[in-house]
């Protein structure tokens, strides 16, 4: 079976979830036996043609010439080119710059998309925005075989908007148990006498009202804030915060070995997202052994349950901060709940197989319709 991966910026992972899901999709289903093209940018780090078994297609992406627009261009170069390939399943990640050119998809593959979260959720889109998400999102459903939604939330959500089934997959992670302290050196930390957040500097993520409660708490802990900085919201936080010197923003960090253990060794690690399914960082904070608090919704309710910390406002992430310190003793019940969580549920070889099963069953089922 062939199967091309589209909708990232590519393979090996050099920017966020869904390029972690492509390279941990792909390397999995390759040793499985199948035939794997991923779709890279033109310009990705990465320029050899394959990758661990894993064939990569370059195609020319404009993005860092015209911004968002570019993304449209990149992925209508994918589809153009996916159209010569022959492939048996075509699984597109996200729909929000690729479900206009929905049409243009090979008649003969079978193209299964994960509908990712909710886009037009998030605030830092204009109204004019938000529309086209949710006229992108129906293109989605519209022009998919297939839909795949990594949390029951969206799941449901699908059901309740289109009337449509979508199989239930959620994103993967490992468990991580082979910590090092050594790796705090270059940072110059102690384990567990700091406190931290994983994500891209956007508002939905709450990063703001997280740094105002540590700015209230005022102790004198480290927080580290890891995500790219140099955007207009992260200049615009690393001023209002810049009286704040154990608020240390310190970029984006893709090496996973030093990001599972910053994890690992935080006193608390905050998770503030509020759109979306299945988060990736959040599993991989489980995996970790980290204490979490969570931004108190349902999609983090559903994950978490009752195995982390939550918050609504600045005020619970500056009581947390000042009342809770990590002790395995304190929250070993909670720990060793979302370590069990990711070894039976959330396991990256658990989620390939039921990747594999997807593609296995919609194919055939595909060609007993012919």
């Amino acid at each position: 079976m062939k199967i091309a991966i589209l909708g990232t910026r590519g393979i090996p992972n050099h920017y966020g979830g869904f390029e972690q899901c492509a390279e941990y999709l792909a390397l999995g289903l390759v040793q499985r036996g199948f035939e794997v093209l991923v779709y890279n940018s033109h310009n990705h780090p990465y320029q050899e043609k394959e990758w661990n078994g894993v064939q990569i297609v370059h195609c020319y992406d404009p993005e860092h010439k015209l911004g968002t627009a570019g993304q449209f261009i990149y992925d209508l170069n994918c589809i153009l080119d996916v159209r010569k390939r022959q492939c048996d399943i075509i699984l597109q990640l996200g729909y929000t710059s690729s479900s206009v050119w929905g049409w243009l998809m090979p008649k003969k593959s079978v193209v299964t998309t994960n509908m990712d979260g909710l886009e037009w959720k998030r605030t830092k889109y204009s109204e004019k925005v938000k529309k086209f998400l949710r006229y992108a999102e129906s293109l989605g459903v519209k022009y998919s075989d297939h839909l795949i939604a990594d949390s029951i939330g969206i799941q449901d959500y699908l059901k309740e908007k289109y009337k449509v089934n979508s199989a239930y997959i959620a994103y993967g992670a490992t468990l991580f148990e082979h910590p090092d302290a050594s790796a705090l050196e270059a940072y110059k930390l102690l384990p567990y006498q700091y406190d931290m957040l994983i994500a891209r500097l956007e508002p939905e993520n709450s990063i703001e009202i997280i740094l105002d409660g540590v700015a209230k708490a005022n102790c004198a802990r480290p927080f580290l804030v890891i995500g790219n900085h140099e955007t207009a919201y992260g200049n615009y936080l690393k001023e209002k915060f810049a009286s704040h010197a154990q608020i240390q923003f310190v970029g984006g960090i893709y090496n996973m070995e030093l990001l599972n253990n910053l994890r690992y060794y935080s006193n608390i690690y905050f998770h503030g997202h509020t759109v979306g399914g299945t988060n990736p960082s959040l599993l991989e904070a489980m995996a970790s052994n980290s204490l979490i608090c969570a931004n108190d919704n349902a999609f983090n309710r559903y994950i978490l349950g009752n195995d982390a910390l939550y918050f609504n406002n600045q005020n619970d992430i500056a009581k947390h901060l000042v009342n809770v310190t990590y002790s395995k003793d304190t929250f070993q019940t909670m720990l060793q709940e979302n370590s069990s969580k990711i070894t039976n549920i959330y396991d990256w070889e658990f989620i390939i197989d039921q990747y594999a099963q997807h593609f296995t069953s919609i194919l055939e089922m595909h060609t007993n319709k012919r």
